[in-house]
């Protein structure tokens, strides 16, 4: 299968929350990064998310740098006890981006040693 991303994606492993910004009464749903782009994440919730909704989303790289958000789900496939979704950054800053590229960087230099 070919490839159709614009940015590449870098595993990651991270639990965070993230909040509707609609719904500021709603609760936090947890989730579980898989992987991270300069567009977008992959991640996986139990709790099921609206597609097309903005959530809020702050996330802590590995040097402790935190990168506040906002993230639109786009995907979302069900599975047996969770659910797997595809969002994207809305209104991310180049720098922040930028993070996230040294992020990947960084990755793939640990990957090859």
């Amino acid at each position: 299968m070919q490839e159709r991303r614009r940015n590449v994606r870098t595993e990651m492993v991270a639990e965070i929350y993230i909040n509707r910004l609609d719904q500021p009464e709603e609760e936090k749903a947890l989730i579980q990064v898989c992987d991270i782009s300069r567009g977008g994440l992959g991640f996986l919730c139990r709790e099921p998310l609206e597609k097309g909704a903005v959530y809020e989303c702050v996330l802590t790289l590995w040097n402790k740098d935190v990168i506040h958000s906002f993230v639109e789900i786009v995907r979302r496939e069900d599975r047996e006890m969770e659910y797997r979704y595809g969002a994207s950054f809305v209104g991310m800053t180049e720098l922040d981006a930028y993070r996230i590229q040294v992020f990947q960087t960084v990755q793939q230099y640990l990957l090859r040693e």
